[in-house]
């Protein structure tokens, strides 16, 4: 297998590992970066980005992540393609093995490999990715002003994006599997006392349908039971709030993980248990999960990361 030796690796290429990378090569410390399943992470299936600072007018996700990645390979960073298969983080060098053929000798690793929303696996979710379907409300809701909306889930995520929403939106439609809410008390009580937000429990979406967009939702209302309901309503917007899965599968033998899998690092820090390896982005954020917030926490880990190495005389 072909070793290669490497002072920082930073594994993902979502705004986390772009913006770190920018730092990283800023530095002169020659980064590698290896992009992962999703070259660009989550923004690349985001159609208009209108709240990253410093683009006025909007620009589209993939323009987005092509200026990044412009930016950090303008100061020497290596992007290649491929997925990490296997870490040994029991010594430094910390060994990271990409496609089960190549090995890389890291003194120090940022995990940046984001977090992936949950869909419900409906074939429409994604003939209409970026037309009228999305898993994030905070970024996507502003497109949907004086519109009508339907929000996926019954947990505290799925309560607040409705909330959210309806502060937007004309109507909202709060899609709930169960007979009930997983939200807290408080999210319930604020959920179903709002005047545009409309629980429909025990209903199961199947479908969407539109011409150039998603115009509606097909419902199964009370599914298998004896008074099974079909129908259709309006819609122009499908949010998905059941949740996302860090992608840490990888690293979890050595690196500690919340129940959900969200890699869990220092208080105010990108550090994680092991010296040397830190973690950006999405795949350490359960709560923001914003491209902002993402870049930020990617810059902390470069910093960090560069000043580990000048600690242990290894610049």
């Amino acid at each position: 297998m072909n070793t290669e030796k490497v002072k920082c690796l930073i594994i993902g290429s979502g705004p986390a590992g772009y913006t770190a990378a920018i730092y990283i090569g800023r530095a002169n410390l020659s980064p590698v970066l290896y992009e992962g399943l999703q070259p660009g992470g989550q923004l690349t299936i985001t159609t208009e980005v209108e709240n990253f600072p410093g683009y006025p007018e909007g620009i589209g996700g993939t323009q987005l992540m092509d200026d990044l990645r412009a930016q950090a390979e303008r100061f020497g960073v290596e992007i290649r393609t491929g997925i990490v298969t296997k870490v040994d983080f029991s010594e430094r060098p910390y060994k990271i093995t990409i496609d089960d053929e190549k090995e890389l000798l890291a003194e120090t690793v940022i995990i940046s490999t984001g977090a992936s929303a949950k869909y419900l696996g409906l074939e429409d979710e994604q003939k209409y990715a970026g037309m009228g379907v999305s898993a994030c409300a905070t970024c996507d809701g502003f497109f949907y002003r004086k519109k009508t909306v339907a929000v996926v889930g019954g947990g505290d995520t799925a309560c607040e994006e409705a909330i959210y929403l309806a502060s937007l939106a004309k109507q909202v439609y709060l899609i709930v599997r169960k007979p009930y809410l997983r939200a807290s008390q408080i999210m319930q009580e604020r959920v179903m006392n709002h005047p545009k937000i409309q629980v429909l429990f025990e209903h199961n979406a199947t479908g969407l349908f539109g011409e150039n967009g998603v115009e509606g939702v097909h419902l199964v209302k009370r599914k298998g039971e004896a008074d099974e309901e079909h129908y259709d309503i309006a819609i122009d917007g499908f949010f998905l709030a059941i949740g996302h899965k860090p992608n840490s599968d990888v690293f979890k033998p050595w690196i500690e993980t919340d129940e959900v899998g969200y890699i869990l690092t220092e208080e105010g820090t990108p550090r994680t248990k092991v010296p040397g390896v830190f973690a950006a982005g999405d795949v350490a954020d359960p709560h923001y999960r914003q491209a902002i917030t993402a870049a930020g926490s990617g810059c902390k880990a470069a910093i960090e990361a560069e000043r580990f190495l000048s600690a242990n005389g290894l610049l």
